[in-house]
């Protein structure tokens, strides 16, 4: 097995649909710039209330990418 080296990069994701749906929109924004994504971690989950109900998440995640 060969060793692999990672950089973690960091971004948050909204959506006003679910925090499930902030992840992958954060993941799909990754894949634009980067290739060889191999996990994440969720770090933070907000929402941001309107009229005393949720108006959209946001999802903070780190996301692994190995280095060619």
């Amino acid at each position: 097995m060969n060793d692999h080296i990672y950089k973690k990069i960091e971004l948050v994701g909204s959506s006003t649909k679910s925090i499930e749906d902030a992840v992958e929109n954060a993941v799909a924004k990754a894949t634009q710039e980067h290739t060889h994504l191999r996990w994440l971690e969720v770090l933070e989950t907000r929402a941001h209330l309107e009229n005393g109900k949720i108006a959209h998440w946001q999802v903070t995640v780190k996301i692994g990418v190995t280095l060619a």
